[in-house]
């Protein structure tokens, strides 16, 4: 939820209050009290109505879920706001004379404070039902923010697990490599190594056939 609109919804709610005490009053009084409350009026009507408009601008620079809240809210204010019009337009249309101020305050009067409380009251509960629309909605958004960072991590995770794979299956194909080389050097030395005796052998026939011939002819000496 945007702190700069709570802001103004505070500011509005407190003036929209104020207000409605005034109109009560104004439509008490006659002549010049009552041009002059009526004024004061019209000046704070100006007033909530500015800051309708800074909460309606803010609003809609927020994300969807949170604008589609706010606007809701907004449309209650706006609906309160036009009440308040309404009210000041029958106070400025009327002009009563003391006997009449007295009926108002003995019959009239009274129900027109109940109307005025029960809107209040609907308002307020209107309010604090979006209030709680909005902490779901922040709440909702709070797991999804976890949830998103839970992914990140896993993906980071799947990564490093993916790299040490990679750098395994390398580590692999180099002893592979390793032991490939290594049977060709053994498969080459066994290979010189019959070589070898093949030819040790023959010096070894060679040496014993000379050996022979010698004793043969010392020997037919």
């Amino acid at each position: 939820m945007s702190e700069v609109f709570e802001g103004y919804e505070r500011q509005y709610c407190e003036l929209s209050a104020n207000l409605s005490k005034k109109c009560t009053s104004a439509s008490l009084l006659d002549g010049e009290q009552k041009k002059q409350k009526v004024t004061e009026i019209k000046v704070g009507l100006d007033e909530a109505e500015s800051l309708i408009r800074k909460m309606d601008l803010e609003a809609r620079s927020l994300q969807p879920n949170v604008k589609a809240v706010l606007l809701a809210k907004l449309r209650e204010y706006k609906s309160d706001l036009n009440n308040l019009k309404a009210e000041v337009k029958r106070i400025t249309s009327t002009s009563l004379n003391p006997s009449a101020r007295d009926d108002l305050l003995e019959s009239g009067m009274a129900d027109a404070l109940t109307v005025s409380a029960d809107q209040r009251g609907r308002l307020l509960m209107s309010t604090e039902r979006l209030n709680k629309s909005s902490d779901r909605v922040r709440e909702s958004r709070r797991t999804m923010l976890e949830t998103e960072e839970l992914g990140v991590s896993i993906l980071q995770d799947l990564h490093q697990q993916r790299q040490s794979l990679l750098h395994a299956n390398n580590t692999l194909h180099g002893v592979d490599d390793n032991v490939g080389r290594s049977k060709k050097i053994l498969t080459n030395m066994s290979r010189r190594m019959s070589r070898n005796k093949w030819i040790i052998g023959g010096i070894i026939a060679v040496l014993v056939i000379a050996i022979a011939l010698i004793l043969y002819f010392k020997l037919a000496k």
